[in-house]
């Protein structure tokens, strides 16, 4: 329980520390430092992470969720048999694993397990939850920045997101599947919740770097699988992980800057900060890395053994396990299409991988550019300022993120999900 919830604490404090340095070289002139990552590291956690994680746990205990030091219960069943229920402190770790966008489930099942998330409050609370620091970042950037306008594009442009993503995997689970004959299936789904409410929360824990799931992402249908998958690919810019998501999303601020300057013959500024050559490149490497991982180590899986001899599924359906078991690594989510087994020596290393790459090659592209932009003057805006505050910003990287995810992933995506979206209307599963 120490050893989870201290992961749990840093892993989120680290990402919000990260997006502070990055706020600081927006905001300083020719300044030196970007701040103190011990000092950002224990206020995120003492004054954010912690007052909420205690709220949050105390409310989810008086809903249900387990909370006990008490071995585990043996019961008698309404047909007279035997049964161990297992007991342990949950409310508290269940608490930060979705504030601090961890996700890992403390029983098997997940937020599926009744001891877990018992009831339709406590389902909405932990959704809700995953989602609220990442989104509340913007606001917080808007007032770093000394602009409110620039937080609130950005969060329009991930809800934008968001949104789209939500539409398209309802539309095609309440779609008529041919092959079942019935249209909402709830193989896969949460009894108690429904097939929106597991929808839901597979588009939210997706869009965050979160995991947890209340439904299995296996069962669902193949183009709401790859909104699922997608949101991971985009580098989980869509709200994304604590401090992380909004970082993410801060490399395709640039890069949509940058592509703004070349479409209006301009040098590219950001908030009075000129965008050059070196800040373009690392926001590349932060963009390209995670999706480098994915193709690659996706590739490496579907040529070897080692690779195919993980596989539940055959086929497209075959391909979605193995794109999204790496998806969910480097995007450092958690969650799975559970069809795959990857508890084997090639996945355990190619997925630990792809974990360290995702969430490394990110975060120093992104610290170095917080460098280089601290030590920089401000540019006094002009009439010839390019508004970064406006919707034609907000649909302009909307674009950029739906564009550079669709080129990088759309040949795999179309071998998968796609793919297995035709065959299945014409009456094929796989």
């Amino acid at each position: 329980m120490a050893g989870l919830t201290v992961q749990n604490f840093l892993s989120a404090a680290t990402g919000i520390a990260v997006l502070l340095a990055l706020t600081r070289g927006l905001a300083r002139r020719a300044a030196q430092t970007i701040g103190n990552f011990w000092v950002d590291l224990i206020r995120s956690t003492v004054y954010v992470l912690l007052p909420l994680s205690l709220v949050l746990a105390i409310v989810l205990a008086g809903q249900g969720v387990v909370q006990t030091f008490s071995p585990a219960a043996q019961v008698e069943t309404l047909e007279g048999g035997l049964q161990t229920i297992p007991l342990g402190p949950a409310a508290s770790q269940i608490a930060i694993k979705q504030l601090g966008t961890n996700g890992g489930g403390f029983f098997n099942a997940n937020s599926a397990h009744p001891l877990e998330n018992p009831t339709p409050l406590s389902n909405f609370l932990q959704m809700l939850s995953l989602l609220l620091i990442p989104a509340a970042l913007t606001t917080t950037y808007g007032k770093r920045v000394g602009s409110r306008r620039q937080g609130w594009s950005i969060f329009t442009a991930m809800m934008i997101l968001f949104i789209m993503g939500l539409a398209v995997s309802i539309w095609a689970e309440y779609s008529f599947n041919p092959v079942t004959g019935v249209a909402a299936g709830m193989e896969g789904k949460e009894t108690r919740f429904g097939v929106t409410g597991s929808v839901l929360w597979a588009t939210a824990t997706t869009s965050a770097s979160n995991g947890s799931v209340n439904a299995m992402h296996s069962s669902l249908s193949p183009l709401a699988g790859l909104v699922a998958m997608l949101n991971m690919m985009l580098g989980e810019v869509v709200f994304g992980g604590v401090g992380a998501g909004l970082y993410g999303m801060l490399a395709f601020v640039i890069l949509t800057v940058f592509i703004a300057g070349l479409m209006v013959g301009r040098t590219p500024e950001y908030l009075g900060k000129k965008i050059e050559a070196f800040e373009v490149k690392m926001a590349m490497v932060a963009v390209i890395a995670p999706s480098f991982v994915i193709l690659v180590f996706s590739a490496l899986a579907c040529t070897t053994d080692a690779g195919l001899s993980g596989l539940a599924n055959r086929g497209p359906h075959g391909l979605s396990e193995i794109l999204y078991a790496f998806s969910s690594a480097a995007g450092n989510n958690g969650s799975a299409f559970a069809g795959l087994n990857g508890n084997t020596v090639f996945y355990n290393l190619t997925l630990g991988f792809a974990m360290l790459i995702g969430r490394f090659a990110v975060l120093v592209p992104i610290l170095a550019i917080s460098g280089s932009l601290a030590g920089k003057k401000t540019a006094p805006f002009s009439a010839g300022t390019f508004q970064t505050g406006n919707a034609m910003f907000v649909l302009l990287l909307v674009s950029v993120v739906i564009i550079i995810g669709a080129l990088t992933f759309f040949p795999a995506l179309s071998l998968g999900p796609v793919v297995e979206h035709i065959l299945m209307l014409a009456g094929r599963i796989f």
